[in-house]
Protein backbone atom coordinates (compact mmCIF):
# COMPACT_ATOMS: atom_id res chain seq x y z
CA UNK A 1 0.00 0.00 0.00
CA UNK A 2 3.16 2.54 0.84
CA UNK A 3 5.04 2.21 -2.24
CA UNK A 4 3.08 4.31 -4.38
CA UNK A 5 2.82 7.08 -1.80
CA UNK A 6 6.32 6.98 -1.34
CA UNK A 7 7.76 7.20 -4.63
CA UNK A 8 4.85 9.93 -5.22
CA UNK A 9 5.76 12.70 -2.14
CA UNK A 10 9.57 11.37 -3.12
CA UNK A 11 9.12 12.62 -6.85
CA UNK A 12 11.19 9.71 -8.04
CA UNK A 13 9.14 8.85 -11.14
CA UNK A 14 6.64 11.32 -12.08
CA UNK A 15 8.71 14.72 -13.16
CA UNK A 16 5.55 17.48 -12.65
CA UNK A 17 5.26 16.51 -8.88
CA UNK A 18 9.35 15.82 -8.74
CA UNK A 19 9.86 19.53 -9.08
CA UNK A 20 6.71 20.53 -7.13
CA UNK A 21 7.72 22.88 -4.29
CA UNK A 22 7.39 20.68 -0.98
CA UNK A 23 6.36 17.14 -1.82
CA UNK A 24 9.84 15.95 -1.10
CA UNK A 25 9.70 17.21 2.14
CA UNK A 26 6.19 15.69 3.16
CA UNK A 27 7.54 11.87 2.17
CA UNK A 28 8.50 11.01 5.90
CA UNK A 29 5.20 12.47 7.16
CA UNK A 30 3.17 11.11 4.84
CA UNK A 31 4.29 7.76 5.26
CA UNK A 32 4.23 8.27 8.82
CA UNK A 33 0.36 9.71 8.55
CA UNK A 34 -0.15 5.76 6.60
CA UNK A 35 1.69 3.56 8.45
CA UNK A 36 -0.31 5.05 11.51
CA UNK A 37 -3.64 4.70 10.19
CA UNK A 38 -2.88 1.10 9.22
CA UNK A 39 -2.32 0.32 12.57
CA UNK A 40 -5.52 2.21 13.64
CA UNK A 41 -7.57 0.14 11.25
CA UNK A 42 -5.81 -3.20 12.10
CA UNK A 43 -6.89 -2.66 15.80
CA UNK A 44 -10.21 -1.01 15.31
CA UNK A 45 -10.45 -4.36 13.05
CA UNK A 46 -9.62 -7.00 16.13
CA UNK A 47 -11.51 -5.41 18.14
CA UNK A 48 -14.65 -5.06 16.13
CA UNK A 49 -14.34 -8.86 15.42
CA UNK A 50 -13.72 -9.67 19.39
CA UNK A 51 -16.72 -7.89 20.16
CA UNK A 52 -18.70 -9.55 17.28
CA UNK A 53 -17.48 -12.44 19.23
CA UNK A 54 -18.43 -12.18 22.37
CA UNK A 55 -21.97 -11.23 21.12
CA UNK A 56 -22.49 -13.84 19.15
CA UNK A 57 -24.89 -15.61 21.70
CA UNK A 58 -27.38 -12.84 20.82
CA UNK A 59 -26.32 -11.88 17.58
CA UNK A 60 -24.48 -8.89 16.36
CA UNK A 61 -25.59 -5.70 17.84
CA UNK A 62 -26.17 -2.62 15.53
CA UNK A 63 -22.96 -1.03 17.24
CA UNK A 64 -21.07 -4.32 15.57
CA UNK A 65 -22.15 -3.87 12.63
CA UNK A 66 -22.09 0.12 12.28
CA UNK A 67 -18.09 -0.46 13.09
CA UNK A 68 -17.87 -3.14 10.57
CA UNK A 69 -19.17 -0.80 7.95
CA UNK A 70 -17.05 2.07 9.23
CA UNK A 71 -13.70 -0.10 9.30
CA UNK A 72 -14.72 -1.18 5.56
CA UNK A 73 -15.46 2.22 4.14
CA UNK A 74 -12.09 3.52 5.94
CA UNK A 75 -10.51 0.90 3.98
CA UNK A 76 -12.02 2.03 0.56
CA UNK A 77 -11.24 5.35 1.15
CA UNK A 78 -7.49 4.33 1.72
CA UNK A 79 -7.53 1.77 -1.20
CA UNK A 80 -8.92 4.63 -3.32
CA UNK A 81 -6.05 6.57 -2.90
CA UNK A 82 -3.34 4.25 -2.84
CA UNK A 83 -5.21 3.21 -6.81
CA UNK A 84 -5.03 6.83 -7.65
CA UNK A 85 -1.13 7.44 -6.81
CA UNK A 86 -0.51 4.64 -8.55
CA UNK A 87 -2.28 6.20 -12.00
CA UNK A 88 -0.02 9.41 -11.48
CA UNK A 89 3.12 8.22 -10.62
CA UNK A 90 3.54 6.84 -13.99
CA UNK A 91 4.39 9.28 -16.13
CA UNK A 92 4.12 7.05 -19.27
CA UNK A 93 1.34 7.33 -21.85
CA UNK A 94 0.19 11.35 -20.21
CA UNK A 95 -0.85 13.40 -23.80
CA UNK A 96 -1.84 17.39 -23.06
CA UNK A 97 -5.50 17.74 -23.69
CA UNK A 98 -5.99 21.41 -23.29
CA UNK A 99 -3.11 24.04 -22.05
CA UNK A 100 -4.62 27.17 -21.34
CA UNK A 101 -2.60 30.80 -21.64
CA UNK A 102 -2.65 31.03 -17.39
CA UNK A 103 -0.45 27.88 -17.22
CA UNK A 104 -3.17 25.53 -16.26
CA UNK A 105 -3.06 21.78 -18.07
CA UNK A 106 -4.82 19.26 -18.43
CA UNK A 107 -3.60 15.79 -19.98
CA UNK A 108 -5.44 12.56 -20.56
CA UNK A 109 -4.37 8.68 -20.61
CA UNK A 110 -5.96 5.81 -21.83
CA UNK A 111 -5.89 3.22 -19.11
CA UNK A 112 -6.42 -1.12 -19.70
CA UNK A 113 -9.99 -0.83 -19.82
CA UNK A 114 -9.74 1.75 -22.65
CA UNK A 115 -11.15 4.40 -20.38
CA UNK A 116 -9.54 7.98 -20.13
CA UNK A 117 -8.50 9.32 -16.87
CA UNK A 118 -7.42 13.32 -16.65
CA UNK A 119 -5.04 15.09 -14.55
CA UNK A 120 -5.55 18.90 -14.22
CA UNK A 121 -2.40 21.17 -13.08
CA UNK A 122 -3.35 24.26 -11.52
CA UNK A 123 -1.87 26.69 -9.31
CA UNK A 124 -4.78 28.45 -6.95
CA UNK A 125 -4.68 31.83 -5.49
CA UNK A 126 -5.44 29.93 -2.14
CA UNK A 127 -3.79 28.59 1.01
CA UNK A 128 -3.97 24.88 1.71
CA UNK A 129 -6.60 24.93 4.64
CA UNK A 130 -9.13 27.24 2.40
CA UNK A 131 -9.35 24.93 0.08
CA UNK A 132 -9.54 21.22 2.06
CA UNK A 133 -11.96 23.83 3.85
CA UNK A 134 -14.06 24.32 0.96
CA UNK A 135 -14.01 20.87 -1.19
CA UNK A 136 -13.87 18.71 2.07
CA UNK A 137 -15.64 20.35 5.21
CA UNK A 138 -18.01 22.04 3.87
CA UNK A 139 -18.42 19.70 1.17
CA UNK A 140 -22.33 20.29 1.32
CA UNK A 141 -22.32 23.83 0.35
CA UNK A 142 -20.81 23.31 -3.02
CA UNK A 143 -24.02 23.77 -5.12
CA UNK A 144 -23.57 27.57 -3.47
CA UNK A 145 -20.52 28.52 -5.58
CA UNK A 146 -20.95 25.40 -8.21
CA UNK A 147 -23.82 25.54 -10.45
CA UNK A 148 -22.82 22.58 -12.21
CA UNK A 149 -24.14 20.75 -8.33
CA UNK A 150 -27.63 20.24 -7.31
CA UNK A 151 -26.82 19.32 -4.17
CA UNK A 152 -24.39 17.19 -2.32
CA UNK A 153 -25.14 15.25 0.73
CA UNK A 154 -23.52 13.56 3.96
CA UNK A 155 -24.77 10.33 4.40
CA UNK A 156 -22.37 8.92 6.75
CA UNK A 157 -19.27 9.47 8.93
CA UNK A 158 -17.10 7.08 9.18
CA UNK A 159 -13.45 8.44 10.96
CA UNK A 160 -12.92 11.76 11.09
CA UNK A 161 -10.92 11.63 7.64
CA UNK A 162 -13.51 9.66 5.86
CA UNK A 163 -17.33 10.13 4.67
CA UNK A 164 -19.85 8.81 2.62
CA UNK A 165 -21.79 11.70 0.11
CA UNK A 166 -24.55 11.05 -2.26
CA UNK A 167 -24.05 13.75 -5.11
CA UNK A 168 -26.45 15.32 -7.82
CA UNK A 169 -25.42 16.90 -10.46
CA UNK A 170 -27.22 20.17 -12.03
CA UNK A 171 -29.83 19.35 -15.51
CA UNK A 172 -28.05 22.26 -17.43
CA UNK A 173 -28.71 23.82 -20.75
CA UNK A 174 -25.31 22.57 -22.97
CA UNK A 175 -24.40 19.61 -20.75
CA UNK A 176 -23.41 16.67 -22.78
CA UNK A 177 -23.31 14.21 -20.48
CA UNK A 178 -26.98 14.62 -18.33
CA UNK A 179 -27.84 14.65 -15.01
CA UNK A 180 -26.13 12.44 -12.92
CA UNK A 181 -26.25 11.50 -9.39
CA UNK A 182 -23.11 9.57 -7.34
CA UNK A 183 -22.54 7.35 -4.00
CA UNK A 184 -18.66 8.00 -2.97
CA UNK A 185 -16.70 7.65 -0.43
CA UNK A 186 -14.46 10.53 0.45
CA UNK A 187 -10.96 10.11 2.28
CA UNK A 188 -8.45 12.44 3.09
CA UNK A 189 -5.17 12.95 4.02
CA UNK A 190 -3.21 15.75 6.06
CA UNK A 191 0.39 16.54 6.95
CA UNK A 192 2.39 20.08 7.72
CA UNK A 193 2.26 20.72 3.36
CA UNK A 194 -0.08 18.97 1.45
CA UNK A 195 -3.48 17.42 1.70
CA UNK A 196 -4.73 14.70 -0.36
CA UNK A 197 -8.15 13.95 -1.07
CA UNK A 198 -9.13 10.84 -2.62
CA UNK A 199 -12.50 9.32 -3.69
CA UNK A 200 -14.35 6.65 -5.29
CA UNK A 201 -17.86 4.57 -5.85
CA UNK A 202 -19.11 3.29 -3.08
CA UNK A 203 -22.74 1.23 -2.16
CA UNK A 204 -25.01 1.67 0.82
CA UNK A 205 -28.19 -0.25 1.10
CA UNK A 206 -30.08 3.48 2.82
CA UNK A 207 -29.14 4.67 -0.72
CA UNK A 208 -29.61 2.97 -4.06
CA UNK A 209 -29.81 4.00 -7.34
CA UNK A 210 -33.07 6.52 -7.88
CA UNK A 211 -35.30 6.39 -10.52
CA UNK A 212 -34.65 9.69 -12.96
CA UNK A 213 -30.93 9.52 -12.55
CA UNK A 214 -28.15 7.56 -14.42
CA UNK A 215 -26.00 6.57 -11.41
CA UNK A 216 -22.68 7.16 -12.28
CA UNK A 217 -19.21 6.20 -10.54
CA UNK A 218 -16.20 8.36 -9.65
CA UNK A 219 -13.19 6.99 -8.85
CA UNK A 220 -10.54 6.08 -7.60
CA UNK A 221 -9.93 9.65 -8.26
CA UNK A 222 -7.58 12.15 -6.19
CA UNK A 223 -6.61 15.46 -5.69
CA UNK A 224 -3.36 16.60 -4.00
CA UNK A 225 -3.15 20.14 -2.76
CA UNK A 226 0.44 21.79 -2.17
CA UNK A 227 1.31 25.24 -1.35
CA UNK A 228 3.85 26.73 -4.19
CA UNK A 229 7.41 27.40 -2.61
CA UNK A 230 7.99 30.54 -1.50
CA UNK A 231 4.20 31.81 -1.75
CA UNK A 232 2.29 31.22 1.35
CA UNK A 233 -1.22 32.28 -0.58
CA UNK A 234 -0.79 30.39 -3.52
CA UNK A 235 -0.78 26.10 -3.87
CA UNK A 236 -0.45 23.95 -6.54
CA UNK A 237 -3.53 21.91 -7.18
CA UNK A 238 -3.68 18.31 -9.45
CA UNK A 239 -6.60 16.57 -9.60
CA UNK A 240 -6.65 12.99 -11.38
CA UNK A 241 -10.34 12.68 -12.22
CA UNK A 242 -11.39 9.13 -13.42
CA UNK A 243 -15.46 8.93 -14.39
CA UNK A 244 -17.57 6.12 -15.52
CA UNK A 245 -20.53 8.10 -16.71
CA UNK A 246 -22.70 5.10 -17.31
CA UNK A 247 -25.46 5.46 -19.76
CA UNK A 248 -24.81 4.97 -23.84
CA UNK A 249 -23.50 8.06 -24.34
CA UNK A 250 -20.47 7.89 -27.14
CA UNK A 251 -16.92 7.33 -25.45
CA UNK A 252 -16.15 10.69 -27.89
CA UNK A 253 -18.63 12.99 -26.29
CA UNK A 254 -17.44 11.92 -22.89
CA UNK A 255 -13.96 12.30 -23.64
CA UNK A 256 -14.42 16.00 -24.62
CA UNK A 257 -16.57 16.78 -21.92
CA UNK A 258 -14.67 15.48 -18.48
CA UNK A 259 -11.71 17.49 -19.30
CA UNK A 260 -13.75 20.67 -19.88
CA UNK A 261 -16.19 19.89 -16.82
CA UNK A 262 -12.75 20.09 -15.03
CA UNK A 263 -12.04 23.79 -16.74
CA UNK A 264 -15.61 24.73 -15.31
CA UNK A 265 -15.15 23.13 -11.67
CA UNK A 266 -11.47 25.77 -11.31
CA UNK A 267 -13.62 28.46 -12.49
CA UNK A 268 -16.26 28.21 -9.97
CA UNK A 269 -13.53 26.66 -7.57
CA UNK A 270 -11.41 30.23 -8.11
CA UNK A 271 -14.50 32.48 -7.65
CA UNK A 272 -15.66 31.31 -4.55
CA UNK A 273 -12.02 31.92 -3.32
CA UNK A 274 -11.81 34.79 -4.98
CA UNK A 275 -15.42 36.11 -3.25
CA UNK A 276 -13.73 34.63 0.56
CA UNK A 277 -10.69 36.68 -0.07
CA UNK A 278 -12.78 39.77 -0.32
CA UNK A 279 -15.10 38.44 2.67
CA UNK A 280 -11.73 38.14 4.71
Amino acid sequence: MLPAVVKLCCGISYPHLRSAAGLQRTAVAVIGHEVSRQQHWRNLQQQTLEHAHLSCDSGPSLDVVAKKEHVFLEQQGRDAMRAALEMLEHPEGWEVEISETNGDRICSKLMPDARKVFRLDVVLDANMEEIYELLFVQVEQMHQWNPNIHRIKVLQHAGPETRVTHEVSSQMAGNLIGQRDFLSVRHSLRTKSCIYLAGAATQLESCPPQAGYVRAEDGPTCIIIQPLRGESRRSRFTWLLNMDVKGWLPKSIVNQSLPRAQLEFIRHLRGRLAGMDTLG
